[in-house]
């Protein structure tokens, strides 16, 4: 495992990689309506980025055909846009976007409620979201990674929601994906020792039945197997002396 540790000028790079992206997000949260279809959200969300003077990391990433991944209800992760998939009242969505700002990158996700939805489904977001910041309370030099992991997967189980598992948050800095691997489910080992300058993209991805998934035949969306709800949140994290620091949360 190579975990990189940031300089103090990779450190404000990423910073503003994260505060663009932040600003896509709250864009994005705002276009978000019942009859758009999810490739409408992944036309705008790369207008978005680009107009930031920035790459869309996602596109083309090992093959991946679009600039925002839009997973809709089952959908885990990774879904496809499309222009015939109608964002329906009542459905929740997930976004998962990412950019390049001077070679730096960040990753943050967000699951958005369609029109009304259910307050079944509007719990499932909450829990998703506030696992992460669950996790991150233990974001802290010092600590080891895995207590992060421990902490998600001990709030959103109390709801009895499954945490997934075969998909994990990661290292990111000039990769999108870098060590180490955080997985948001229990672990019996502490994992690594978290040091002051580690970049990290933390992504609870929650099920409201079982954690278990699967692949559909185009091999990048995931789905929850037995059809029940998922909902994602990531941000990419800066550990620090003191307090952790969300760079893709807009101050």
């Amino acid at each position: 495992m190579s975990v990189t540790i940031k300089s103090a000028r990779e450190i404000e790079l990423m910073r503003e990689a994260g505060r663009l992206l932040a600003e896509v997000h709250e864009e994005l949260a705002k276009f978000v309506k019942p009859g758009i279809s999810t490739k409408d959200i992944d036309k705008y969300g790369e207008k978005l980025i680009r107009d930031r003077g920035c790459i869309p990391n996602f596109l083309n990433y090992n093959g991946y055909p679009a600039s925002i991944c839009v997973s809709v209800n089952d959908e885990v992760v990774h879904g496809i846009p499309n222009k015939h998939r109608i964002l329906q009242d009542g459905d929740i969505v997930s976004l998962d976007a990412g950019l390049i700002y001077k070679g730096y990158h960040s990753d943050a996700a967000r699951t958005h409620a369609v029109g009304t939805i259910s307050k079944e489904a509007q719990q499932l977001i909450d829990v998703t979201r506030q696992s992460f910041f669950e996790g991150i309370k233990y974001a802290k030099a010092g600590n080891r990674l895995h207590d992060i992991s421990n902490a998600i997967a001990a709030y959103a189980e109390s709801f009895g929601y499954g945490v997934v598992r075969d998909l994990v948050g990661h290292g990111i800095g000039t990769a999108l994906h870098e060590d180490p691997q955080i997985p948001n489910f229990k672990q019996l080992r502490r994992g690594i020792k978290l040091v002051p300058g580690m970049t990290l993209a933390i992504e609870p991805m929650i099920n409201e039945g079982t954690w278990e998934v699967c692949w559909l035949d185009d091999d990048w969306t995931v789905v929850s197997e037995d059809g029940s709800l998922s909902a994602h949140y990531e941000n990419t994290v800066l550990i620090t002396d003191g307090e952790p620091e969300i760079l893709t949360l807009l101050k």
